[in-house]
């Protein structure tokens, strides 16, 4: 069985944050799970779900999110908090996620509905796999990054520098990895190398 073989039937919450510039990369994510035959729940934060922005409006992208899984997009803290109980996903992935949500894993803060939904999933020892979208993520943000590392049932999608000529701190996963990602979290694995030189 191939690692795509791997993903038919998982139940995967995917949930989006506000990391405008690379929606269209995570929705082809999400396709790339739906035709892989993963059960997918679609999932937005605040700004996420609210905001209109150069890359599309809000109702666009939750349309969008909508039409790949033919599910309604969980976009507040009480839709997101029944995840650990009723136990909804296998696996849940946050792509993008953005400097703020890394800051608030990395404390415990539950805010919102995708730190909610991570939170109430990781009551279930469950893998949670983070795709980073951030600007100072060799800055402010590397030190979350560095605790989430070291937290039980994190993964991350591997990540490498963007432009760095024009923002030199900034990172971004690659997000054609996260089926990959994914498998490997499942099995207790972090995907190596985590950190990738690109172009």
């Amino acid at each position: 069985m191939n690692d795509i073989e791997k993903l038919s039937g998982l139940k995967v919450g995917f949930a989006v944050c506000g990391s405008f510039c690379t929606f269209e990369k995570a929705f082809s994510a999400l396709s790339a799970l739906k035709e892989a035959g993963c059960e997918l729940t679609p999932i937005m934060s605040f700004n996420a779900y609210s905001l209109d922005t150069r890359f599309g409006t809000a109702q666009e992208n939750a349309a969008k999110m909508f039409e790949i899984t033919g599910k309604t997009v969980l976009h507040d803290i009480v839709s997101t908090e029944p995840i650990g109980p009723k136990k909804m996903f296998d696996v849940l992935v946050v792509a993008p996620c953005t400097a703020n949500t890394l800051a608030k894993l990395a404390v415990g803060i539950t805010d919102s509905p995708v730190c909610m939904a991570v939170k109430s999933h990781l009551r279930n020892q469950k893998p949670v796999v983070i795709a980073v979208s951030t600007n100072d993520g060799l800055s402010a943000s590397a030190k979350n990054i560095g605790l989430l590392r070291n937290y039980k049932n994190y993964y991350f999608v591997p990540l490498a520098q963007d432009d760095y000529i024009k923002k030199p701190f900034s990172l971004v996963a690659d997000f054609e990895k996260i089926p990959e990602t994914i498998v490997a979290a499942l099995e207790g694995k972090q995907i190596q190398p985590l950190l990738e030189v690109r172009g």
